[in-house]
């Protein structure tokens, strides 16, 4: 069970992903999801600096695409300003939407990572997928209503990781 929860890589943002470090591991693409992963789930608009991470990505040559379970007006209002591609209602963990985004960036799944905050919907899918997964540490410390039991099992999963000597973004610190 745990192999499906488990991401491949902990990091505390994704700034720590580079396009070298991307590069290094054969990566031309990335599919992100959007709240409490890129920006906190309550804003609507892009930071500077998270648009300047996408630019960065972008100017290197990798494609990214957003895949969110929100609506489409919450994910279009943060994607279409910055001209990136986007899927929305993504029923993550299914696995449709993981397939689709790799259609749109086309790319196969050896060349695609999935960064997400949430190992329940984001890590699972991909995991089954065999994508290569990155949880990043969520950036806002409250979420919504769903995403907070997601986030009990998530506690219980880090601490039996914990026992098991495996260490998270949490161990970072």
């Amino acid at each position: 069970m745990y192999n499906f929860l488990l991401p491949k890589e902990f990091v505390t943002s994704v700034y720590e992903i580079t396009p070298e470090k991307l590069s290094n591991l054969g990566i031309k693409g990335i599919i992100t999801d959007l709240d409490n992963t890129l920006i906190e789930w309550n804003r609507h608009d892009a930071t500077e600096e998270i648009a300047n991470w996408m630019k960065e990505m972008e100017a290197a040559g990798i494609k990214i695409i957003i895949a969110s379970n929100n609506n489409q007006e919450r994910v279009k209002r943060f994607a279409e300003p910055l001209g990136i591609p986007f899927i929305y209602k993504a029923r993550k963990p299914l696995g449709a939407a993981y397939l689709a985004a790799l259609k749109e960036l086309q790319l196969e799944r050896h060349e695609v990572i999935m960064v997400g905050d949430q190992l329940l919907t984001d890590i699972m899918g991909a995991n089954r997928l065999k994508l290569y997964t990155i949880l990043v540490r969520p950036v806002a410390e409250s979420d919504g209503l769903v995403t907070k039991f997601n986030r009990f099992v998530e506690r219980r999963v880090f601490n039996s990781l914990k026992r098991r000597g495996i260490k998270t973004w949490e161990e970072k610190e």
